[in-house]
């Protein structure tokens, strides 16, 4: 619970600090997810990607020209397909966004999340991962991007002698306020 608030005042901290400079939008989208077991562990499980879809909310907020600082608030079903490994996460990635040209972006960040539900299933409930991705300007106020993200924590809780990562691809469409 203590990660959670932590979290919290993180992310209402960041668009308060930017809020002269910044846009707000929407995004949405299709994701592909899968978990990535380490040599062996995935023997007793069938292990297949789940699609799904995702929501979100952002702050765009320049701190430049050609960068700008992203924070985001979003649901995204992952984790594998098996019930068992269904991880419904409420996401918050941080993205640095370069503009390449008038159109074009890229964005690496950290990205932190917490399951939405579910107890005492193994699976911790807090995770880590690394994203990256690609955003395209449709016009001045739509977009479609391309991310990926790899997680950076074990899923699995510590005393299981399983582990896994979280990989998952998300296909997306942003509207700009």
């Amino acid at each position: 619970m203590k990660k959670l608030a932590v979290l919290a005042i993180l992310f209402s901290l960041s668009f308060t600090g930017f809020s002269q400079s910044g846009t707000y939008g929407v995004r949405a989208g299709y994701t592909i997810s899968n978990l990535d077991f380490k040599e062996g562990a995935a023997s007793m499980i069938e292990n297949k990607h789940r699609n799904s879809f995702y929501i979100g909310f952002y702050g765009d907020f320049r701190l430049s020209n050609a960068v700008s600082v992203v924070p985001e608030l979003q649901f995204s079903p992952e984790g594998a397909n098996d019930e068992r490994l269904h991880l419904d996460l409420i996401q918050m990635p941080i993205l640095f966004k370069f503009r390449l040209n008038e159109r074009w972006r890229f964005g690496l960040g950290p990205e932190a999340a917490i399951k939405s539900h579910k107890t005492g299933d193994g699976i911790k409930n807090f995770h880590y991962s690394g994203i990256g991705g690609l955003e395209f300007k449709l016009n001045q106020m739509f977009f479609i991007d391309l991310r990926y993200s790899y997680g950076l924590t074990n899923i699995f809780d510590d005393n299981l002698a399983t582990e896994a990562a979280n990989t998952n691809i998300q296909f997306g469409v942003g509207y700009q306020f």
